[in-house]
């Protein structure tokens, strides 16, 4: 199989699963545990969470574990304060769009950042909202469809003087681009494992200080009794290997995922009617998303999957619905060309051969519609 699915989830890699293997079988005892086994799972934890804090440039002690991206997103916007004023942008996931919006049906205050036409969140929109400063901000780092980074630092730096938690989505950022907690300048960050070849069901939320994280989960003393419940240690020993690893192949990674991104490109940009979106963004070394004016993407995608290439509409976690992609939306792309969307999520498994292997599927689907 070809698989180009890399933002919905990347591959184990194998390195990791040996890395977690003892911790299924001979290492089995409770972190929580006095005893010699349970002091040896803790010691592994505590080197696991040193790894990802290095990762992103911050502490351990920064560092809560969660269940994966989207518990992290839930856990940093239940920072707001009782009836607070929330601002997202107009294309954040959907773990942060629809708790939002839950928060919203709890007296809280919920307002828009809009985008252009290219993603990038719009300048005086930021500076309208801080007329009357909201009391949490969210803004993803890197889009999980379109790929646009958003000027991250550049927004905290502007947002300084006020009295806001800033909080970034950095799932689809780390591990493929430089991310620095300390220089982003934000309160909070989201991380996910199995963006970076880690095990599933694992996340961290970092935390610039502990006095702003609120519990969602309560009923032990586990992640200072803010995320209680015994750990999910293979899991969690996974992630920082994988964090390890990211951090000391990022640059091998990045300059491999761009040259593949520039070939694709180059390939795409010969087919007729064919739009790229967010082209003239800054954005992610693997991610595509593009468009075939009046196709049906989900019926390209399950014709490519037949050819035995895996490729995405959207977002894995708002696949389903039969509603064109909020972000597309947001950046105002015509219904037809939205509904035709590709998102294309390289890894470091693929090849140029692959890639042109996938070009000539598409364009026999094109041809044949």
């Amino acid at each position: 199989m070809i698989y180009f699915d890399h933002n919905a989830t990347t591959p184990l890699d194998e390195r990791v699963f040996d890395a977690m293997l003892p911790f299924l079988t001979t290492f089995y005892g409770n972190p929580s545990g006095l005893y010699r086994q349970g002091r040896i799972v803790r010691s592994a934890i505590d080197t696991a969470r040193e790894q990802i804090a290095a990762l992103v440039d911050s502490t351990a002690s920064q560092i809560l574990f969660t269940s994966g991206g989207t518990e992290a997103n839930n856990m940093a916007l239940n920072a707001l304060p009782s009836k607070g004023r929330l601002a997202i942008s107009a294309i954040e996931h959907p773990s942060i769009a629809d708790f939002s919006k839950h928060l919203a049906t709890k007296d809280a205050q919920l307002e828009r950042i809009n985008v252009d036409s290219q993603g990038r969140v719009l300048w005086p929109e930021i500076e309208e909202i801080l007329q009357n400063p909201p009391n949490l901000m969210s803004i993803m780092l890197a889009n999980n469809e379109t790929g646009v980074i958003q000027d991250i630092k550049c927004i905290s730096e502007k947002i300084s003087t006020q009295n806001i938690i800033f909080h970034t989505d950095a799932v689809q950022a780390v591990g493929k681009i430089p991310v620095s907690f300390k220089q982003l300048g934000v309160d909070l960050l989201s991380l996910s494992s199995h963006k970076i070849y880690g095990p599933k069901g694992i996340g961290a939320l970092v935390f610039q200080k502990s006095g702003l994280v609120n519990p969602i989960l309560y009923g032990g003393s586990q992640e200072k009794a803010l995320r209680p419940g015994t750990e999910n240690v293979a899991a969690i020993i996974g992630f920082g290997k994988a964090a390890e690893l990211a951090k000391n192949e990022l640059e091998i990674r990045l300059d491999y995922l761009r040259s593949l991104k520039q070939s694709l490109e180059k390939e795409l940009i010969q087919i007729p009617n064919l739009t790229i979106f967010s082209q003239e963004a800054y954005r992610l070394p693997n991610t595509i998303q593009f468009g075939i004016d009046s196709m049906d993407g989900e019926m390209l995608v399950m014709n490519l999957d037949r050819s035995n290439i895996a490729v995405s509409s959207g977002s894995a976690c708002a696949n389903g619905s039969k509603e064109i992609s909020p972000v597309l939306k947001a950046m105002n792309v015509p219904t037809n060309l939205a509904k035709s969307a590709i998102r294309i999520s390289l890894g470091m498994s693929n090849t140029e051969e692959q890639i042109l292997t996938f070009i000539n599927q598409l364009k026999k689907y094109i041809n044949c519609k």
